[in-house]
C-alpha cells in the first residue's frame, strides 16, 4: 500500500486516482513505506531486554559453577 506524506496515511491501491492521492492528490510511489507500528517496535524492545536478562543469567549461572 502506498503512503501519502502530506495526509500521514496509507492509501488503498482502489483509492488511488491515476497513481495519486485521492485527498491532496500527491504522487504517490509504490516503495514509499510508512512508519513502523508502535506494536512492532514495543515487541523488538521487549525481546532485547528478554535476550539481554536471559544473558546476565547465563552469565551468573556460570560464575557460580
Amino acid at each position: 500500500m502506498p503512503w501519502c506524506d502530506v495526509c500521514d496515511r496509507l492509501v488503498d491501491d482502489d483509492d488511488m486516482v491515476e497513481g495519486t492521492c485521492p485527498t491532496c492528490h500527491e504522487n504517490l510511489t509504490d516503495t514509499a513505506r510508512g512508519p513502523l507500528p508502535w506494536r512492532f517496535r514495543f515487541m523488538i524492545a521487549a525481546t532485547v531486554v528478554y535476550l539481554g536478562w536471559r544473558i546476565y543469567q547465563g552469565i551468573s549461572w556460570l560464575q557460580h559453577h
